[in-house]
């Protein structure tokens, strides 16, 4: 498996789409490119405010830090939504409109979107006691953040720490190691991303 460390913060700080918010970019996938597979990014929301539209994507989010919010679809379909502390999530698709009324102050919250027609997702939630062990599978990318707490990869010639904020994200190599050990204390998000 193949490693990228990602710092907190080296994440690149921009705009939404729709001028209302904050996001802090954790990775994309091809890196750098505008018409990206999939993103990972923080996003800050510091008053009410519609989330920007992302037609043919599938997106999940988790409330970091914050009191929370309520979010409510244009469409009718569902009353609001609550998102609370500590870590209350939501997965839905990136066309339908929906608009963050704040509890008490700003958030920020953990933003998966993926073209669904590219990618299949999962999006877990773990404490990490002591060693995680995370198997190479052809094509499938894991994106680990680590929310809490304080974690390394071990076995590596030149050590790996990840600080509370950081990511790591591990590729499949054909010409590298069939596994990779993390170990440390905390919480993590673990992001699997799967081409379809």
């Amino acid at each position: 498996m193949r490693l990228l460390h990602l710092p907190a913060h080296e994440y690149r700080r921009e705009r939404w789409r729709n001028e209302r918010g904050w996001t802090r970019e954790i990775h994309r996938h091809p890196e750098g490119a505008a018409d990206w597979q999939w993103r990972v990014s923080i996003a800050e929301i510091d008053q009410d405010a519609p989330f920007s539209p992302f037609p043919g994507c599938d997106r999940e989010l988790v409330l970091l830090a914050g009191e929370g919010m309520h979010l409510q679809f244009d469409d009718g379909e569902r009353e609001r939504v609550p998102m609370m502390p500590p870590h209350d999530r939501l997965r839905f698709a990136g066309e339908r409109a929906l608009h963050a009324e704040l509890v008490d102050g700003p958030t920020h919250d953990f933003n998966l979107i993926w073209r669904r027609e590219a990618f299949d997702a999962t999006l877990l939630h773990r404490p990490l006691v002591g060693a995680m062990v995370f198997f190479a599978e052809p094509g499938v990318t894991w994106l680990v953040h680590l929310m809490r707490g304080q974690a390394h990869v071990k076995d590596l010639a030149r050590p790996l720490h990840l600080a509370q904020g950081d990511s790591l994200l591990m590729t499949h190599d054909p010409d590298g190691p069939t596994r990779r050990i993390l170990d440390g204390g905390g919480e993590l998000l673990l992001a699997k991303l799967t081409p379809r």
